[in-house]
């Protein structure tokens, strides 16, 4: 066979196997629910990486202010003094969902018994505040892999995925961030939001503003996916 041919078709493989793990929307390791436009103009609000001490509080005042219910996908390890965070979440009648215990950039690469652990671990620490059973789960950094499917899939966890990735980590530009919500709004839609950032609220503020602007409600991912 030609090298040439050999070359392509490594390079092929190489980014289905790049696109199967880093795109939470790919289904080829386990099915994350991302968009459901059958619901209409309704979008869902997620949030990751929480819950912040200081930010994350003024993100519940800005829902709380607009009626709006979200999901935070919390780290577990930042759960722990942050109880009352966790309670208010609960209260308020947001959801909440696990995002591993650690966050660690090495999360993919555990073996099948330290990521069963860790997950666990995480939805340990929220069950023991609101004596609730975890539902939701999201991967660090939106990574699949077989060892993560297989950990969901023996936790009888629900994955969430989106199909807005916001980039507010690395797009300190609000205009810029507002622009590429508007782009790739859709009816359905999941929006990706961290609440542990310093513009997490101001942020929010605009974006809810954009969202109601072009007409959409906002829903629970319970409603959206119809997960009651």
């Amino acid at each position: 066979m030609n090298v040439l041919i050999v070359a392509d078709i490594f390079i092929v493989v190489m980014l289905f196997f790049f696109y199967a793990s880093y795109s939470i929307r790919s289904g080829v390791y386990l099915t994350a629910l991302y968009k459901n436009p059958k619901v209409g103009k309704a979008i869902a609000l997620t949030f990751d990486d929480g819950p912040d001490a200081d930010q994350t509080p003024k993100v519940l005042d800005i829902l709380q202010k607009n009626d709006i219910k979200g999901c935070f996908f919390c780290i577990g390890k930042n759960v722990v003094g942050n109880e009352d965070i966790i309670r208010r979440i609960k209260a308020e009648g947001h959801l909440l969902g696990n995002h591993s215990y650690s966050h660690s950039g090495k999360f993919p690469l555990y073996s099948s018994n330290k990521m069963v652990e860790d997950v666990l671990k995480c939805s340990i620490e929220i069950e023991k505040i609101l004596e609730d059973k975890v539902r939701f789960f999201r991967p660090p950094f939106g990574v699949t892999n077989p060892t993560i499917a297989k950990t969901v899939k023996k936790l009888s966890l629900t994955t969430i995925g989106w199909n807005i990735r916001t980039l507010d980590t690395c797009i300190k530009n609000e205009k810029k961030v507002l622009n590429r919500i508007e782009k790739r709004l859709k009816p359905g839609s999941v929006i990706l939001l961290h609440d542990n950032l310093k513009s997490s609220d101001t942020m929010l503020n605009a974006i809810i503003s954009l969202i109601r602007e072009k007409g959409y409600k906002f829903v629970g991912i319970d409603e959206l996916f119809n997960l009651n």
